[in-house]
């Protein structure tokens, strides 16, 4: 299950060793940039790739055919599908 940070805070700590720090802050300055905005805009890519990976599901050609066509010719309720329907609660609109 996926974690949600928070955080009522402007401020991020870090504890990265030296040459860590050292290889992020040339990067930094290659860019001609500071390294909180080489830090945060690199994070933020990754981070961005990372969400619409989790968000966006692949299918196969078969399975792209077969779900159109269950969209197409969706099959008759069967007899689960009718208990979890009457199992819904009433709503009041």
């Amino acid at each position: 299950m996926a974690r949600v940070a928070v955080d009522d805070t402007n401020r991020m700590n870090l504890r990265i060793k030296p040459e860590v720090k050292a290889r992020l802050m040339r990067a930094a300055a290659l860019r001609q940039t500071d390294l909180t905005d080489f830090v945060t805009q690199t994070a933020l890519r990754e981070a961005d790739a990372v969400i619409s990976a989790a968000e966006q599901l692949k299918l196969s050609e078969r399975d792209s055919l077969m779900v159109l066509e269950l969209l197409a010719n969706p099959p008759a309720p069967n007899d689960r599908l009718r208990a979890a329907i009457a199992a819904l609660p009433v709503s009041k609109s």
